[in-house]
């Protein structure tokens, strides 16, 4: 299929689950981000990777594109993909059993997984604002996150942290600066942290008791990937 064939079905999927989503489903979508989702999905090169988007839940049912196919509806339960099933829905997105592993996927993102010289890979979509959010699995439980090439760590509020079962308060105890003022914080090293097939061991973070209302995925796990942007996409190769 030509490039400009492959933007002419895109954008005419587009416009069909955009309306279908206004009439049935409105306020369950984000309609901003899901245009680009569905474009960068569609264009996606699909020869060496797996790509799952999230564009629409209904209650029971999520709205997936799967590798760049048209979109499809999957009830709770599905098989969406060879070892890749729905397990819930919520208004906020999907989680998905991948491979074993939860992945918790907000409407209007997706992720894709690919192999480069045996180094796992993962593609970022950035939302509305820019910014790239991507469910991160900490000791094997989800949590959103916020790329963040400013943040010297990988960063949790202390109720994910203790969400997680992690006795955070064993760490080193250290003050950072926020906007409003300096509060305490907790250095710890975190097992395994996992962004798609990327999956680093040890790694270093702090856990902040007041004042992170998300989580921040900082250079002590970012400096151990290659890191490409691309326009709206953010491609992470893992390099030891």
């Amino acid at each position: 299929m030509s490039t400009n064939d492959a933007q002419r079905r895109a954008t005419s999927v587009v416009r069909n689950l955009i309306a279908r989503c206004c009439n049935s489903v409105s306020g369950s979508v984000w309609l901003s981000s899901l245009a680009a989702t569905l474009l960068s999905l569609m264009l996606a090169s699909t020869a060496t990777a797996q790509s799952i988007g999230v564009v629409g839940v209904f209650p029971g049912k999520a709205v997936l594109v799967i590798d760049g196919a048209a979109p499809k509806t999957y009830t709770i339960g599905s098989l969406v993909a060879p070892e890749v099933r729905l397990l819930s829905v919520s208004d906020a997105g999907a989680v998905l059993n991948d491979h074993g592993k939860r992945q918790t996927l907000p409407v209007g993102t997706h992720f894709s997984r690919a192999r480069t010289n045996d180094n796992a890979s993962v593609t970022l979509q950035a939302d509305s604002r820019g910014h790239f959010v991507t469910p991160v699995q900490i000791n094997g439980l989800s949590v959103s996150m916020v790329v963040d090439t400013g943040a010297t760590l990988v960063m949790l509020s202390a109720d994910e942290a203790r969400r997680m079962g992690i006795d955070y308060k064993s760490g080193m105890r250290v003050t950072v600066a926020t906007a409003n003022g300096r509060v305490p914080a907790y250095q710890i090293r975190l097992n395994a942290v996992r962004v798609g097939d990327i999956e680093l061991n040890q790694i270093d973070a702090l856990v902040q008791e007041n004042g992170l209302g998300v989580g921040l995925l900082g250079m002590s796990f970012l400096n151990r990937t290659q890191m490409r942007r691309d326009g709206e996409q953010m491609v992470l190769t893992k390099r030891f």
